[in-house]
């Protein structure tokens, strides 16, 4: 049998499995636990994915107006700013429902198209199965912490997790393709001060450093 990647039912079996459950068959089984697991897998992807890894992050990204001269974002924009080379200090944007907003103009509205780095939500599978794996055991140990509360299995499974971020930070560096020859990646590697990948997004990125 032929391995595949690790699916998002793969994934909350693994965590049920960690607190002594029996795997389920579908997502939609009824189990109470699995519905918690599956939340709570949900849960900690959006925070894993909100530290603006490369392979879901697009720098120097342009956005165009629309006939309103507002700048609609895509449904899945977990973070937005404007390029870090180029930006201008006189434009502060955010995302403000759903759409590019200007802070320092107060307004919704712009002449021309913005350049952004951006980083997107993506569904589990989706998503690098490296990244899979640092997601289950992260959501795996919190899991167990919550229903069994066991110490000793938090400091087990702590190892495993802290072994897969070492893996997916490794993952990042050598996939990220930064040259330190380009003058807008080195600026944005010299900035962030931090030994792991370069991306414009720094404050999201912290927690994995």
């Amino acid at each position: 049998m032929a391995i595949s990647k690790t699916t998002k039912l793969d994934a909350i079996n693994s965590m049920l499995i960690g607190i002594g459950e029996a795997p389920v068959n579908t997502l939609n089984s009824g189990l109470q636990e699995a519905e918690v697991a599956a939340i709570l897998l949900d849960n900690v992807s959006r925070e894993v994915q909100s530290a603006c890894w490369s392979f879901n992050t697009d720098l120097r990204y342009k956005l165009g107006t629309n006939s309103d001269k507002h700048i609609v974002l895509p449904s899945n924009t977990l973070v937005v700013d404007t390029t870090k080379l180029k930006r201008d200090y006189n434009t502060d944007v955010i995302e403000r429902n759903g759409k590019l907003y200007d802070r320092t103009k107060n307004s919704f509205e712009f002449d021309d198209e913005v350049e952004v780095d951006i980083t997107y939500l993506f569904d589990f599978e989706e998503l690098p199965e490296i990244a899979r794996r640092y997601i289950t055991l992260r959501a795996g140990r919190k899991f167990q912490e919550n229903t069994l509360g066991s110490s000793e299995m938090t400091q087990l499974q702590f190892k495993d997790e802290q072994a897969a971020l070492i893996n997916l930070k490794d993952f990042e560096s050598q996939t990220a393709d930064y040259n330190i020859f380009d003058n807008y990646d080195t600026y944005a590697a010299v900035d962030r001060g931090l030994g792991s990948p370069v991306n414009t997004l720094d404050t999201q990125r912290r927690l994995y450093s």
